[in-house]
């Protein structure tokens, strides 16, 4: 059974988070909708976070999307410093600005939308927290992740702020609202292929792990063999096993090769080939988006050709 002071614990957390969150039957008339890529983000924020500290640790970040009056939708963020005054947590503005212009240039048709961090229900540190964003933006939305929880469904909340009188006096409350998840088609693709790599059960996955896989087996062969080797070599000269002089041959004629391939004009060769071979695949990613987004637009322009909008865009490459 519980003792009286965990049950007074109980019933001011309860006490605390009744005070924040305004009643259920309360409704904004905000349709939000939820891109997987930020739930991605935030849980690998997390879990990173988590295995550097060695203990689960609170994040902080900022959600970015579009906005069209009172439809939002979240489709990216990205992470967020804070500092930590006595037991208050005070945002970076410095780095989100830094971090704002570059997303701009990039997403110049997302806008700062509000911030998402982990944790539980909301509580009075998070209402401090929301003070500090709408510096920022004057209506903040947060989304809040549990990455304890049990529940069969997503364990994310999303939450709008309002003003409203408590007791006579103004006071900031949380407001829950209802989210859909809006996937693109390459959202779709990465999902899938997060789900075939982290499913265990599932015998395909990655081609990049399969590349990984043989590059470590790889490396691991050659390791034994020079290994296997030098072994001979010792036991030949410490007399433990006969010379067999055609192997001998062959390991001196495999060691006279090295030191030919520590000279500076091999150094210089091989560089200049890595960086050849490497410009080489650079070139060859760029022509093919270059082609991923010329088919793109393409598609654009039929599709609105036969919606009869008189609307075409140009080819963005050559």
């Amino acid at each position: 059974m519980a003792t009286n002071m965990e049950v007074d614990a109980a019933a001011a957390v309860s006490g605390e988070q009744a005070n924040i969150l305004m009643s259920a039957g309360t409704g904004l008339s905000v349709t939000v909708s939820l891109h997987p890529l930020v739930i991605m983000n935030v849980s690998e924020h997390w879990t990173r976070v988590r295995a550097q500290e060695g203990k689960p640790t609170q994040v902080i970040g900022a959600l970015i999307g579009k906005q069209k009056g009172r439809n939002i939708e979240i489709m990216n963020s990205f992470e967020l410093l804070f500092d930590r005054i006595e037991s208050d947590i005070v945002i970076d503005r410095e780095y989100y600005n830094t971090k704002e212009e570059q997303f701009k240039q990039v997403f110049a048709d997302l806008d700062f939308l509000g911030w998402y961090t982990t944790g539980d229900s909301p509580n009075e540190s998070d209402i401090k927290i929301h003070k500090q964003i709408c510096q920022i933006n004057e209506s903040p939305i947060l989304l809040k992740l549990c990455p304890h929880s049990k529940q069969a469904d997503l364990p994310i909340t999303i939450y709008d702020s309002v003003i409203d009188l408590v007791n006579g006096e103004a006071t900031m409350l949380f407001v829950e609202l209802t989210y859909t998840l809006a996937t693109e088609e390459a959202e779709r693709i990465g999902v899938d292929h997060v789900a075939r790599v982290s499913n265990t059960d599932s015998v395909e996955c990655s081609s990049v792990v399969d590349h990984l896989t043989a590059q470590h087996n790889a490396i691991k062969m050659l390791h034994n063999r020079v290994k296997l080797i030098l072994e001979y070599i010792k036991a030949a000269q410490a007399g433990q096993v006969a010379k067999n002089h055609e192997i001998l041959r062959e390991a001196y004629s495999l060691c006279h090769r090295l030191p030919v391939l520590s000279t500076d004009k091999f150094s210089q060769d091989f560089y200049t080939q890595c960086n050849d071979v490497s410009l080489m695949t650079y070139l060859g990613t760029l022509t093919k988006g270059s082609n991923t987004v010329n088919q793109f637009v393409n598609k654009f322009n039929v599709l609105y050709d036969r919606q009869g909008m008189g609307r075409r865009v140009r080819g963005l490459f050559f």
